[in-house]
């Protein structure tokens, strides 16, 4: 089957089980697929734009009335769609930090965040982890302390992510925001893995900006995610245009330079919308997620030299595990080197792992059903034992 021009129909979560770890979340509902064939146009969207010809004001479709369920639902104040996190990350730095900034991250801190400081010539300081890979509270109180002798005064601003995207493990947001803010800094929370996923009150949390990614974690195209924020800063982060033309004397109305006027349109948009009433009630039930998790580990830890390096028990499904004594003993004399794993999960129906990776790898079983759990247990328990691998008694 091919799409034209030689592009081949892509057929990955039809035919296999996909525990690709970026992957899981953002496979799309049937609603999104027809929303994705019937909004496909660049511009499908703007049909119904009126005054004041502005995305977040088009009720049909409505996509104003998402902004406002959006909002209530992070019980945040105020929502954009953006071209996925990494421009929610990139609207903020652009905001807040100038050049010269100290800027607060973690030593887990997706490159995406990294790159949002440096366009703004903020200077990058981490937050280092503790033994577990985790980030305490009193770790950042005393990175802090640590910047404000460095530089004089404290950062800028802060980038927390609640689940990282190197072990899936899960981070103290709450109390981590509360020393932030002892410190008037700002606080960005980091949904990549968890808007979408699992339920998020980003007042609760205390956090200033809630950024999450349609296509991880909230069954939507690609590039698309969402920004939320509190009242006290959105008139700062969506601030509206003063620029006028010498020669013109042109004016834009109430376009927002850091949305850079309108932001998704067409397919990744509705899509995003057309999925919403699904993740709204899948994310009441992510301890189903995380007992079919546990059907997968159970099995991986049964394998003699199988470790879990994400915390354990695991609170994601997103989970870093280390089969250097296990599965690559193996690969040191296979004819197909580290891709005998991959290869040999291909053929039981299951696809994500990177090809040749037998060392340390990461999987997300996230939207597996019990049944495929199972499967995903069996698969791997099969392939210990094809190649001789002992299992714990």
């Amino acid at each position: 089957m091919r799409c034209g021009n030689g592009i081949e129909a892509r057929q990955v979560d039809e035919l296999f089980i996909n525990i690709d770890p970026i992957q899981a979340g953002g496979r799309l509902t049937a609603d999104a697929m027809k929303a994705v064939i019937a909004y496909g146009d660049g511009y499908s969207v703007c049909d119904n734009c009126r005054k004041p010809n502005r995305l977040d004001y088009i009720s049909k479709p409505p996509i104003a009335e998402f902004h406002k369920d959006v909002a209530a639902w992070l019980n945040m104040d105020t929502v954009r769609t953006v071209p996925g996190a990494r421009r929610g990350f990139q609207a903020v730095a652009h905001t807040y930090v100038h050049k010269g900034d100290p800027v607060l991250l973690t030593s887990l801190s997706h490159y995406t965040e990294f790159l949002a400081i440096e366009e703004t010539g903020g200077i990058a300081r981490e937050i280092p982890v503790d033994a577990d890979h985790k980030v305490t509270p009193e770790a950042t109180a005393t990175k802090i302390e640590e910047v404000k002798r460095e530089f004089g005064r404290v950062p800028a601003l802060a980038f927390i992510d609640h689940v990282d995207y190197q072990y899936g493990n899960m981070h103290d947001v709450k109390a981590i925001a509360k020393v932030a803010h002892g410190y008037d800094i700002p606080v960005l929370y980091n949904g990549a893995y968890t808007v979408g996923i699992l339920p998020v009150d980003g007042k609760d949390l205390g956090v200033d900006f809630v950024v999450g990614s349609g296509h991880k974690s909230m069954a939507a195209p690609a590039p698309s995610g969402v920004l939320a924020v509190t009242a006290e800063r959105a008139a700062e982060v969506f601030r509206t245009t003063t620029i006028v033309g010498d020669v013109t004397n042109r004016k834009f109305g109430i376009k927002e330079p850091e949305m850079m006027g309108c932001t998704l349109m067409g397919a990744t948009l509705v899509g995003l919308m057309a999925s919403f009433p699904h993740v709204k009630e899948r994310v009441k039930h992510f301890d189903r997620e995380l007992e079919n998790n546990a059907i997968v580990m159970d099995a991986l830890l049964a394998i003699e030299g199988t470790t879990c390096l994400s915390e354990y028990p695991r609170k994601h499904t997103m989970t870093r595990v280390d089969t250097t004594a296990s599965f690559d003993t193996i690969a040191e004399a296979h004819r197909k080197r580290g891709f005998y794993f991959s290869s040999a999960l291909g053929e039981k129906g299951i696809t994500g792992l990177i090809p040749g990776a037998t060392k340390i790898w990461k999987f997300n079983t996230y939207g597996t059903t019990k049944k495929q759990a199972m499967h995903l247990a069996d698969a791997f328990i099969a392939v210990a034992c094809e190649n001789g691998l002992p299992l714990k008694k």
